[in-house]
């Protein structure tokens, strides 16, 4: 009889599919785990129960949230719903505004913040311009252009004439080229501006000179704003070396602008002077749809096909070049911004089905992206939003289905670990502002704000304190009907339902939380038998299994035979109905009995009481009959 012992010390390689339960000789195996749900990989190896999320407000509906800093002191987070911005400072709603965007455009609106202002971007809507004065003080309008890039859209043989030089005209084109979409767009003649006001038919036009003309006559010499309802609005913007990036719109997909250094909103080409706006397109053998744009080591620019990197130190109109990287390709279904990791950038594949780690490798001085998700790629199912905490150093992803992929990673400890995150709901949009990570939670037809919160051990949760014992404690509407999960003075009551807006207690209480339980798994990977030195196929007996905990005040564990509770060895024993002491230790539990099935994992943690748990390592001890 052969037997073996196995210390598994780190989760750092997370969760693994299956497609690797037969690839024992990888070190990501030694260190990854078959299933980790509503848990956190931390850097340093350990397995955590993953915090709470807090209930701040329920929104109308459908939402897009979007982080904004101010100063390290004035942090804010917008919710982007149908045709309304709400502004939330810490948990407290401080502004509601009309909007001019609808639910239908909410998956394709992008971003990028300069100091307080928010510039947001449609392809069908004018970009937006949302203005903070103070904390209640916010305002939305349309960008005011101090120059607006020109395109010609028509065939360079059509012929435009003016039946005057100032005043109202009437604008004739040689073909047809007018459509309704064109009254309030700006042409230009000969370098000189007219507005349209009203269009007649495909060939005329009636218009307001807005400078001079210097004839009538049909000429060729003549072009339109590159942005406006008959062509389309930019796609999405970042700043970059003092200018503003637009990247793409409808009518042009594949191009970019890049505004006068120092005056943002300015896109005249001027005569190519170093400072003055640049423009041009990506022309390549395939599509390129720009998706995003990064300001990052240098200007990334990434498309529905591959990835370009856009040199230039400074950029200038003499002196940029571009280069395209890496053809992996963006989604073209949403916009879902990078981000910034480490000075890498973090982006979803086109296939919906990978996130990349963009990085500049100074050896081949070039970009290269690494599929970080090839070992979890189960846990990928179309990503819908980002979020990166980089206190904890943990990336968030959801997901269509309503959870969340949540990635540890730590690039200079080559640390790479997937989890999963579930909810009673559905996640549906997220972001990170000073360190806290916030949530558009759908539940029961109702879309929640929350966000994780570390003093909880429940979704949807609150909290309340009172220095009077209290029976009923209210203020639950947005539970109704529910059952959940109390703690009352730190110790888990179980489940009781929430009648009207309150819950009652057996016995009083001066501190309360409540909120919708969530379970928590950590299963290994089937043992490496081939290590053990049985014979293959042998039966195989767990004799010992010893966890090591960190300030954990409850465990469950399965060795076959179901959940049990683990009760830990203290010194005293805590008061009936009081709140479990954390533990910090080893925990050792004797196996019985033998299994065939190798597949099976010889324990599994689970459990959903709203207590905290660390795992730290696991020792294993087995016998193999030869």
């Amino acid at each position: 009889m052969a037997g073996g012992r196995s210390i598994k010390t780190s989760f750092t390689a997370g969760e693994l599919g299956d497609h690797l339960l037969g690839r024992g000789d990888l070190r990501a195996y030694e260190n990854g785990a078959r299933r980790l749900r509503n848990v956190f990989i931390q850097p340093t190896g350990g397995v955590t129960r993953r915090p709470g999320l807090r209930h701040v407000a329920i929104l109308p509906g459908a939402a897009r949230l979007v982080g904004f800093e101010f100063n390290t002191e004035q942090t804010y987070l917008l919710a982007l719903t149908h045709q309304r911005l709400q502004v939330f400072m810490g948990d407290t709603e401080v502004a509601s505004l009309a909007a001019p965007w609808t639910a239908a455009m909410l998956d394709q609106i992008a971003w990028t913040q300069s100091a307080d202002t928010l510039l947001l971007l449609h392809p069908g809507m004018p970009p937006q311009r949302v203005t903070r004065s103070s904390h209640t003080a916010w305002s939305i309008g349309a960008w005011q252009w101090v120059a607006q890039p020109f395109h010609r859209f028509a065939p360079a043989a059509v012929t435009l004439a003016a039946s005057g030089a100032t005043g109202h005209v009437t604008l004739s084109a040689s073909t047809a080229f007018f459509v309704a979409a064109h009254a309030g767009v700006v042409l230009r003649i000969g370098l000189k501006r007219v507005l349209v006001t009203a269009v007649t038919s495909g060939t005329q036009a009636t218009a307001q000179v807005l400078d001079t003309l210097s004839g009538t006559a049909a000429t060729t010499d003549w072009d339109e704003a590159a942005f406006s309802a008959a062509r389309g609005w930019p796609v999405c913007a970042c700043f970059h070396q003092d200018r503003l990036v637009l990247g793409g719109s409808r009518d042009l997909p594949n191009r970019l602008w890049l505004s006068r250094s120092g005056d943002l909103f300015n896109f005249d080409l001027g005569v190519g002077l170093d400072d003055q706006a640049i423009e041009f397109g990506l022309l390549s053998d395939q599509v390129n749809a720009i998706r995003a744009v990064f300001s990052g080591r240098h200007l990334q620019v990434f498309t529905s096909g591959a990835e370009w990197m856009v040199t230039g130190d400074p950029l200038t109109p003499a002196s940029i070049q571009l280069h395209r990287q890496t053809r992996i390709g963006s989604p073209v279904d949403r916009i879902l911004q990078p981000v910034d990791v480490d000075g890498s950038t973090i982006f979803v594949g086109r296939g919906n089905q990978a996130v990349y780690k963009y990085a500049y490798t100074d050896v081949q001085q070039a970009y290269q992206a690494d599929d970080l998700a090839l070992v979890a790629r189960h846990l990928i199912n179309g990503p819908v939003s980002l979020a990166y905490d980089q206190a904890r150093r943990l990336l968030h992803v959801a997901m269509r289905d309503g959870s969340v992929a949540t990635l540890t990673l730590f690039r200079t400890e080559q640390v790479t670990a997937w989890t999963r995150q579930e909810t009673d709901g559905a996640f549906r949009t997220l972001a990170e502002v000073d360190g806290i990570v916030w949530c558009a939670v759908e539940r029961d037809g109702a879309v929640r704000l929350e966000r994780f919160d570390d003093a909880l051990c429940v979704d949807a949760g609150l909290t309340g304190s009172d220095p009077v014992e209290r029976l009923r404690w209210t203020g639950l509407q947005h539970l109704h009907d529910r059952v959940v999960q109390v703690v009352a003075n730190g110790a888990p009551l179980g489940a009781k339902p929430v009648v009207g807006n309150a819950v009652e207690l057996d016995e009083g209480a001066t501190s309360l939380q409540v909120g919708l339980g969530y379970g928590h798994l950590v299963e290994p990977l089937p043992p490496q038998l081939a290590a053990a030195g049985g014979a293959p196929g042998a039966p195989l007996r767990l004799v010992r299994v010893t966890f090591r905990l960190l300030q954990t005040a409850a465990l469950e564990v399965d060795l076959g035979r179901g959940p049990q509770p683990v009760p830990f060895r203290r010194m005293d024993t805590p008061l009936l109905d009081a709140a479990p002491p954390s533990f910090t230790g080893d925990v050792a539990l004797r196996g019985l009995g033998w299994r065939r099935d190798t597949l099976a994992p010889l324990w599994r943690i689970s459990g959903d009481a709203p207590l905290p748990l660390t795992l730290l390592s696991v020792t294993t001890e087995t016998r193999m009959t030869n």
